[in-house]
């Protein structure tokens, strides 16, 4: 099943980098990314909020619309990560479903779990609103529907739990996406946007508000006292508070282990009927599939997303992408697939984001991770709590969303495995990593785990069959980096940290580049 690249059309350039080689729809977007203020070394900050996603860039504007003097400290650009990434869904259910919720954390908890939706879509629309944001926004219905027979309890209590939350929900006739189901059921008040699109207006709305942000300045460390001391690879900055809006906390943290790194895998495809459903939809597959369509540079497309799986745990993650356009295929007219992507994100144990103080740190310091497939919404939301933290001290959603909440039933099986998983790649992964003899053995294109001169390397074969090779080490806690052949990275499979061929760092929790052999 060939790819074909979408026409560029005149103008149009891509102003933005993603964390892997292949290029999602919306990296076309980006118009103002050039917000990037000067660096000042040793200027004192009252916040600095490390990440220019959706979480870092709404947390950022709502403390620097509160009066606090804010700076964004970027590794990379504004949406390199899972923002750049998202298929852009705005709901108000999650992929924590609210009969599960209902179960681990009662009834009035569930409720405050759908409030914190509604707000978050209420943040979203009133900024596209109030500061005339092109951004493709559109409310929509959502549909959930299942396709065998042994997903209709699934959905029946799918159903009763999101009704006793108070989101509306209910079974239907019909449905807008050409797949055969059994029970569909249509959930109203939803929403899509052009993620990138709308960071990168509130980005300029930050700046003109007085906001810093500096782009390429990448937090090496972080030295907490009265005031906080940010080592970043320009210089030194100081601030009375820190946010890690890095989707997951870099450094060794208690929620590395509490949470789970997952890759899902998106496509953008033309349709040869022009028959694009104007909703959004969510199969009870597992893992689901979920469904859109997309005006992107005044071309419509099918966006299609699913075939998750855990990072690293994937021997060919281009079969993922063949599935996945098997699957869309077989229900929709497709004349070709334009784009496909894939992206990281991280399932919380016990099934809620962790938002508020980073355990075993200064109470200066804040995160917000574990949003699961639902980063765009909790996003937002993190950013309302975050700010409502540091300004007053409270949040309805302090309790509910705290990172040291310990919830002994809620999760513990899912703790449990992702645990051992980890202790299984920090112990079995060195002895049986596959020995050769020779590195001509691999082809160009090619990328192995290799053990050689007493060192375990991860070696990379480029098309021009110039050897890439560093330590297959991660930085963060030691544990054996895999393949990803699709995205041509170094992904770990104990807690999601994503290095280049080179082992430049991509994504937290590590820090540190993955160190360079010299063969």
């Amino acid at each position: 099943m060939a790819y074909h690249s979408q026409k560029k059309l005149p103008g149009k350039k891509i102003h933005m980098n993603r964390d892997g080689k292949n290029e999602s729809i919306w990296q076309h977007s980006m118009i103002n990314n050039n917000v990037t203020s000067s660096f000042v070394e040793e200027q004192l900050y009252d916040v600095i909020v490390v990440g220019a996603g959706i979480t870092g860039i709404t947390t950022a504007l709502l403390l620097q619309l509160a009066g606090k003097n804010v700076m964004i400290a970027e590794a990379q650009n504004l949406g390199f990560g899972t923002t750049g990434g998202t298929s852009a869904h705005l709901n108000n259910f999650f992929d924590s479903s609210y009969d599960e919720v209902i179960k681990n954390f009662g009834i009035e908890n569930a409720k405050l779990f759908a409030q914190s939706g509604n707000e978050a879509l209420e943040i979203i629309k009133g900024h596209v609103k109030e500061y005339k944001i092109d951004c493709s926004y559109k409310d929509m219905t959502g549909y959930i529907f299942s396709v065998e027979e042994s997903q209709n309890k699934t959905l029946d209590d799918l159903i009763e739990g999101t009704q006793q939350a108070g989101v509306e929900i209910d079974y239907i006739n019909d449905s807008p996406f050409p797949i055969p189901y059994i029970k569909i059921a249509a959930i109203p008040g939803q929403a899509q946007f052009n993620p990138v699109q709308y960071i990168d207006a509130l980005a300029g709305i930050f700046k003109k508000k007085g906001g810093t942000i500096v782009k390429h300045c990448r937090v090496t460390s972080v030295e907490q006292a009265e005031v906080i001391t940010v080592t970043t690879c320009l210089g030194k900055i100081k601030a009375k508070y820190l946010v890690y809006a890095t989707h997951i906390p870099p450094g060794v943290n208690i929620l590395h282990f509490r949470n789970a790194p997952y890759r899902s895998y998106v496509i953008a495809a033309k349709l040869k009927n022009g028959k694009y459903p104007q909703a959004l939809g969510y199969d009870l597959n597992d893992p689901y599939h979920y469904y859109r369509s997309q005006l992107i540079n005044d071309e419509e497309y099918l966006v299609v997303g699913g075939e998750d799986h855990k990072t690293g745990h994937e021997d060919n993650t281009e079969n993922c992408f063949t599935n996945l356009e098997a699957h869309v295929r077989k229900y929709f007219d497709v004349d070709c697939i334009s784009y496909k992507w894939s992206s990281q994100y991280f399932i919380p144990t016990d099934g809620l984001p962790y938002i508020g103080n980073l355990p075993g740190n200064s109470e200066k310091v804040f995160t917000a991770t574990g949003f699961n497939g639902n980063g765009m919404i909790l996003g937002t939301i993190a950013g309302r709590i975050i700010c409502d933290l540091i300004t007053t001290g409270k949040s309805k959603y302090k309790e509910l969303f705290n990172p040291s909440r310990v919830k002994p039933v809620a999760g513990f099986t899912n703790f449990v495995k992702e645990a051992a998983d980890v202790v299984s790649h920090l112990i079995a992964d060195k002895f049986t990593t596959e020995k050769i003899k020779e590195l001509a053995d691999i082809a160009a294109g090619e990328a192995k785990v290799v053990k050689y001169g007493g060192h375990t390397i991860a070696l990379y074969k480029d098309e021009k069959h110039e050897l890439h090779a560093v330590s297959a080490a991660c930085t963060h806690i030691n544990c054996t980096v895999a393949w990803n052949n699709t995205e041509r990275t170094w992904d770990c499979p104990c807690h999601g940290s994503r290095f280049s061929i080179d082992g430049q760092f991509l994504n937290a929790p590590a820090r540190k580049d993955l160190e360079k052999i010299h063969l």
